[in-house]
């Protein structure tokens, strides 16, 4: 017989997750934010509220279909909220949830972390033979 002990950790493990196993839904989260336009996306959003085409301008190179896609993600997830007004032409907002401001603040650290140890990481690269 399990003691109380024994379910609750077994009930604290469900809480938080396991980014390790197969079903966990951490997964599909962590892909939506770590994605390439994920990153970049929280990144620009981070800095305030924005439209769109401010998006997509910002976060160079992204096609209007991967950004409508990450952001409907992010969305989903609970990072990014979409405030639409009842205007013509349709103007919609986007901006970070405070769950997203704290998930922007990571990956903001290792955006740049990424760029101040660029130099050493392009070093580190094997050398094509």
């Amino acid at each position: 017989m399990a003691s109380d002990t024994d379910a609750q950790k077994l009930l604290d493990g469900w809480r938080r997750g396991n980014v390790l196993a197969e079903t966990c839904p951490s997964r599909a989260i962590l892909s939506h934010l770590t994605s390439r336009w994920g990153t970049l996306v929280m990144i620009v959003l981070a800095t305030g509220t924005h439209r769109f085409s401010e998006l997509r301008r910002k976060a160079a190179g992204v096609s209007e279909r991967m950004l409508a896609q990450t952001l409907q993600q992010l969305e989903a997830d609970g990072l990014v909220a979409r405030k639409a007004h009842a205007v013509v032409p349709p103007h919609v907002d986007y901006s970070l949830t405070p769950l997203g401001q704290e998930a922007a603040a990571h990956l903001i650290a290792l955006t740049g972390w990424i760029e101040t140890s660029l130099p050493r990481i392009l070093e580190a690269k094997p050398k094509a033979a």
